[in-house]
């Protein structure tokens, strides 16, 4: 049946091409804060650390929440931690330490901070050394290198580049990491005074420390 009308059409047009950049431009983009809702299924990754401190792995997972997925303004952003392990010696602090991260993730803002606090943390028995000779003060501030490096794969920090491009992250002097290499920190390690870490050796008949490089010869 044709139905005829009678009034004319208004409140209509006709939508042309890029009209649909203009649509999106206009809609709400929505930014992390702490009232944003945790969808059913979230985006993340899973580190292991293993350190000279423990028999079994860590497990570091940072899960993230993709904010105005399928627009031009997409952001992925982290949403919450969570650290595993066979090893119950930190259990607390750790379950502690991940609750106060998530938190402030979901806080929103600039979350990149968190890297230079916890990467100062020093352990008051001494750190450890990783794979290629760098030094790390405590169980803590290599968390916060995990977290560093997540924060990177998602754009949120870009990569570090010292002088000449090469990579900004510190690594311990040619001499200090030679000697760190080849025998590690001995046992009977002196605290240094100066970083507070366990790690001053006799180094040519002078106290050195492998983690910073103070030296008592100057």
């Amino acid at each position: 049946m044709v139905k005829k009308i009678e009034q004319p059409i208004t409140g209509v047009e006709v939508v042309k091409a890029g009209a649909g950049a203009a649509v999106e431009a206009g809609a709400e983009i929505i930014q992390m804060h702490e009232k944003v809702e945790r969808p059913e299924v979230l985006v993340g990754a899973t580190y292991k650390i293993k350190t000279p401190l423990s028999a079994h792995a860590l497990y570091v997972t940072v899960n993230d929440i993709v904010l105005n997925a399928g627009t031009s303004h997409e952001l992925r952003r982290p949403f919450e931690i969570f650290i595993n392990s066979k090893n119950m010696d930190h259990f607390q602090w750790i379950v502690a330490l991940t609750r106060i991260i998530s938190a402030v993730f979901r806080k929103g803002g600039d979350v990149t901070f968190l890297v230079d606090e916890m990467r100062s943390v020093f352990d008051p028995r001494g750190g450890y050394f990783k794979k290629g000779g760098r030094y790390t003060p405590s169980l803590v501030a290599e968390i916060g290198d995990v977290i560093e490096a997540h924060l990177r794969s998602i754009g949120l920090l870009g990569p570090a580049r010292g002088k000449g491009g090469e990579s900004a992250s510190p690594e311990p002097s040619a001499t200090v990491a030679d000697a760190a290499e080849s025998s590690g920190i001995p046992h009977d390690a002196l605290h240094c005074s100066h970083c507070f870490a366990k790690a001053v050796v006799a180094l040519d008949n002078c106290l050195t420390c492998l983690n910073c490089g103070e030296s008592k010869c100057g």
